[in-house]
């Protein structure tokens, strides 16, 4: 969408729906540009969501595979807090994005790869991950429900998808307000369950070479840290999905990318230890039986943890979900998009319910092998290219940019990670010859993303569609592809 000089209008500002800080409004906004009127909050609501929804037992599950990978105890933390740091830097530099540019992540991804070329990659990796780890979380956290009150699986799925449900409803304002409140319950929970493991827990793990997961020290480690980074980047997409709204000034930009990566950084790195410390405290081979049984008169507060943590992170699985469906161009309001994630995430979680610790890791890796080049793109776009320009902002909304060449960029890189592919769905050739190396998937990807973008983003544009003029086009720039939004409801 271009005026008569070939270049983009000025700044997009949406209609003002009044909505600033008010909890108890429906959000209206979806995919649209935040106006400045509507700009509000502090930095300190970037910690509280980041650091609410990483306080959740998925983490703990991931620090107990270092037992699987025969790591010692010194190993698996140093390989934790290294993944932690990379995932959590980078998902503060994607949040500064959020509030320079007030628009959500994946819209930002149309800059580079064009209205069409980000369709593919949204479609698999963002709504995919929407639903996937939705599933993941309503599964253990109607099973710890189930541990709490006896009754069946798929009874206490149902409940945790309809309360998740309301809340991504009303959206931004309203998922920023129960996370501050579930920060301080979370923190006291499992301050609890560390507690305990610590002083229950005889033992600490020690290096086993007869691990079924076994890789050797270097690869185990690289293994390790890949997970906890894996488990961040599945975020990427969404990091600036709840930082899009605060003011637009450089202090704050700052102080929110900060608080990001320590929200991130703190709870990965301490819910993983404490994850590794009960494999090597427990004989059982299910983390919540084994945190059951290693909690003793304390199962019933272990067991509310993870129930709770259910809803801090799946407010976010949810919202950002329904935003990758309206992203892909869907005539659909955003509540009518959650209710879409909330029902297929329960209809996963009620068939996968049986097979969730394998099934889990497979689906980390799957959203990581692809979302590492499709960030890469992102961050080459926004620090190399054009799109820290606000004035460029109408180009998102463009549907005549059909296609980029980033989208290339994004191939290239996930083509060239297959090989490296270290999963239990399928090895590629360099992981089956080379074990000893570990995941390199994410890391291959991201490099080769980068460098391709890097090489073609001067190029002539891919595919341009001729635009096709309207009189209100520059005016309302993000109008043709606004879905309803709830204040028509």
């Amino acid at each position: 969408m271009s005026n008569a000089t070939g270049r983009p209008p000025g700044p997009v500002q949406p209609h003002d729906h009044g909505y600033r800080d008010n909890i108890a409004q429906v959000e209206p906004y979806g995919i649209d540009h935040i106006p400045d009127a509507e700009r509000h909050g502090k930095p300190s609501s970037q910690f509280f969501i980041w650091f609410a929804a990483g306080l959740n037992f998925p983490i703990m599950l991931l620090g107990f595979s270092a037992a699987s990978l025969g790591l010692s105890m010194g190993a698996a933390v140093s390989a934790i807090v290294v993944g932690a740091l990379v995932g959590a830097t980078a998902m503060g530099v994607l949040s500064r994005m959020g509030v320079h540019l007030g628009v959500p992540q994946q819209m930002q991804a149309r800059g580079p790869l064009g209205f069409v070329g980000n369709l593919v990659p949204v479609a698999y990796i963002n709504v995919f991950a929407g639903v996937g780890w939705a599933a993941v979380t309503i599964i253990l956290g109607g099973k710890a429900l189930g541990v709490l009150i006896g009754i069946p699986f798929w009874v206490c799925a149902v409940l945790l998808a309809g309360l998740q449900l309301t809340v991504a409803v009303f959206g931004y304002n309203m998922i920023h307000y129960l996370e501050r409140i579930l920060t301080f319950v979370l923190l006291a929970l499992f301050v609890l369950v560390t507690v305990v493991a610590l002083r229950r827990g005889s033992s600490f793990l020690a290096a086993d070479p007869s691990a079924s997961g076994y890789h050797g020290p270097v690869g185990g480690w690289i293994t390790l840290a890949g997970h906890f980074l894996a488990f961040l980047i599945a975020w990427l997409p969404f990091a600036s999905d709840y930082s899009r709204y605060l003011p637009s000034t450089p202090g704050i930009s700052r102080r929110a990318g900060l608080l990001t990566a320590l929200g991130n950084f703190l709870t990965l790195t301490w819910l993983g230890i404490t994850g590794a410390v009960l494999a090597g405290a427990s004989d059982s081979t299910d983390p919540i039986a084994a945190l059951k049984d290693l909690t003793g008169p304390w199962a019933v507060p272990a067991m509310l943890a993870i129930l709770l943590s259910s809803f801090s992170q799946n407010f976010l699985n949810v919202y950002g979900g329904a935003i990758s469906l309206q992203t892909l161009g869907l005539p659909f309001r955003r509540s009518t998009c959650v209710t879409f994630i909330c029902l297929a995430a329960l209809g996963v979680s009620i068939w996968a319910a049986d097979g969730i610790y394998t099934s889990f890791e497979v689906f980390l890796n799957l959203t990581a092998y692809f979302i590492a080049p499709y960030v890469a793109v992102l961050l080459i776009d926004y620090h190399v290219g054009p799109r820290k320009d606000r004035s460029r902002i109408p180009e998102l909304y463009d549907r005549n940019r059909v296609l980029e060449w980033g989208f290339v960029a994004w191939a290239a890189g996930a083509l060239a990670a297959v090989p490296f592919w270290n999963s239990h769905l399928y090895t590629g050739f360099v992981a089956a010859d080379h074990p000893e190396w570990g995941e390199l998937s994410y890391y291959v990807g991201f490099a080769v993303a980068a460098l391709v973008h890097l090489a073609t983003r001067r190029l002539p544009p891919l595919w341009h569609r001729s635009p096709t003029p309207h009189p209100t086009d520059e005016a309302r720039p993000d109008e043709d592809d606004r879905p309803l939004t709830d204040s028509k409801a």
